[in-house]
C-alpha cells in the first residue's frame, strides 16, 4: 500500500510539475492571437513589454521558462522528496515540448513537412527512451535517482543541497536546450526539403532502432541475472551478445546518432551552428561512459570478465571483436 500510495504521489507531481511553464505560455498565445488575426496591427503597441519581449525572443523564452520551471522548481521538490528522479523522466519529455513550443511560437517560420517529420521521428524517440525508463524502473514513478547523483549525494554530503542545483539542474538546461536546437532551426526558416532532410530521416531512425534494441538486450540480461540470484545461481558477469558484442555501450552510439541526425536537418537549412549543443553532449556521454565503466570494474564478480571485454570490443563504434587479444589473454 505504502509503495501504491507513493507512485501515486509521484505520477501526480509529474503530471502536474510542467503547468506553469504551459499556463504561461497558453496565455502568451492567448496575447498575441489578435497579432494573427491582423497582421497590420501595430505588435510594438498592442503588447505590454513582457509579451513584447517574449514575441521578439523565442529562445530566450525557452530558457526563461526551463530556467523557473526545471531548474528552481524541480530543484526545490528534489529537496522535498529526497530524490532527483524527475529529471531523469523529463529528459524525455522535454524535447517534444521544446520541438512543440518552436513550431508554435508567433514568430516560427517552417516547411510543413520537415517540421512534421521532426516532430514525429521527436516523439518515436521519446516514447521508446520513456517507455525504457519505466521497464527498467518496473513501471513505477520515481523509484530511485540517477546513481550518479546518489554517488555525488555521498561526495558533497552537507553542500548537496546547493551543488546540486548546478550539478543537476543547471548542466540539464545547456544540455537540453543545446541538444534541441536543432528543432529551433527547423522552425525558424522556410525551405524546401533537400537530400540533407532524407540523410538526416534515415541517422535518426538507425539511431532509435540501435537504441531500442541495445537496451532491449541490456534489460533482458539483468532481468535474467536477477532471476538467476533468486534461485542462488551464478550470475552471468557481463553481457557480451547481440549488438553488445560489436560495441561496449551500443545504446549510447544509438542515441548520439539521434542528436546528431536531428543537427543534419539543420545543416541542410545552413544553421550548421546548431551542432555545438550535440558536441557537447557528446563529450558528456564521453565522461559518463568512463565513470560507467569504472563503477564496473569496482565490482569484484565481473571485474577480471569486464577488463577482457575492454581489450577485445570497441568502447562506441560497432566493430568486431579482437579475438587475437582475447586468446593471448586466456592464454596468459
Amino acid at each position: 500500500m505504502g509503495n501504491l500510495s507513493r507512485n501515486l504521489k509521484n505520477a501526480a507531481i509529474a503530471f502536474l510539475v510542467p503547468l506553469p511553464s504551459i499556463l504561461f505560455y497558453i496565455s502568451f498565445l492567448n496575447h498575441c492571437q489578435h497579432l494573427h488575426d491582423d497582421p497590420k496591427s501595430n505588435d510594438d503597441v498592442s503588447l505590454s513589454p513582457l509579451w513584447k519581449w517574449c514575441y521578439d525572443h523565442p529562445l530566450l523564452l525557452a530558457n526563461f521558462l526551463f530556467f523557473f520551471n526545471v531548474n528552481v522548481l524541480f530543484w526545490v521538490i528534489s529537496h522535498i522528496l529526497s530524490s532527483n528522479w524527475m529529471i531523469d523522466l523529463y529528459w524525455t519529455v522535454i524535447p517534444v515540448m521544446l520541438a512543440h513550443y518552436y513550431s508554435t511560437h508567433p514568430l516560427a517560420q517552417f516547411n510543413l513537412w520537415r517540421s512534421r517529420i521532426a516532430i514525429l521521428l521527436t516523439w518515436v524517440w521519446s516514447l521508446r527512451l520513456t517507455h525504457n525508463y519505466f521497464r527498467r524502473e518496473k513501471w513505477q514513478w520515481g523509484a530511485k535517482e540517477d546513481w550518479r547523483f546518489t554517488d555525488m549525494r555521498v561526495q558533497y554530503g552537507k553542500h548537496w543541497w546547493w551543488i546540486s542545483f548546478f550539478a543537476v539542474y543547471v548542466s540539464q538546461q545547456v544540455f537540453l536546450i543545446g541538444i534541441c536546437l536543432p528543432l529551433y532551426a527547423i522552425h525558424s526558416l522556410d525551405a524546401p526539403l533537400n537530400i540533407w532532410d532524407f540523410v538526416a530521416i534515415v541517422v535518426c531512425l538507425t539511431g532509435i532502432v540501435i537504441a531500442f534494441f541495445a537496451d532491449t538486450q541490456l534489460h533482458e540480461f539483468v532481468t535474467r541475472n536477477e532471476k538467476l540470484k533468486k534461485l542462488g545461481k551464478p550470475v552471468v558477469a557481463n553481457l557480451d551478445r547481440g549488438l553488445w558484442q560489436f560495441s561496449r555501450h551500443p545504446n549510447y552510439i544509438g542515441e548520439q546518432l539521434w542528436w546528431w541526425g536531428l543537427v543534419i536537418f539543420a545543416w541542410g537549412l545552413g544553421q550548421g551552428w546548431t551542432f555545438v549543443g550535440s558536441l557537447i553532449n557528446t563529450m558528456c556521454l564521453a565522461y559518463v561512459t568512463k565513470l560507467v565503466e569504472d563503477r564496473m570494474l569496482k565490482q569484484a564478480y565481473r571485474a577480471e570478465a569486464y577488463r577482457l571485454y575492454q581489450k577485445t570490443t570497441s568502447v562506441w563504434i560497432p566493430w568486431f571483436k579482437s579475438s587475437a587479444i582475447a586468446e593471448k589473454d586466456k592464454n596468459n
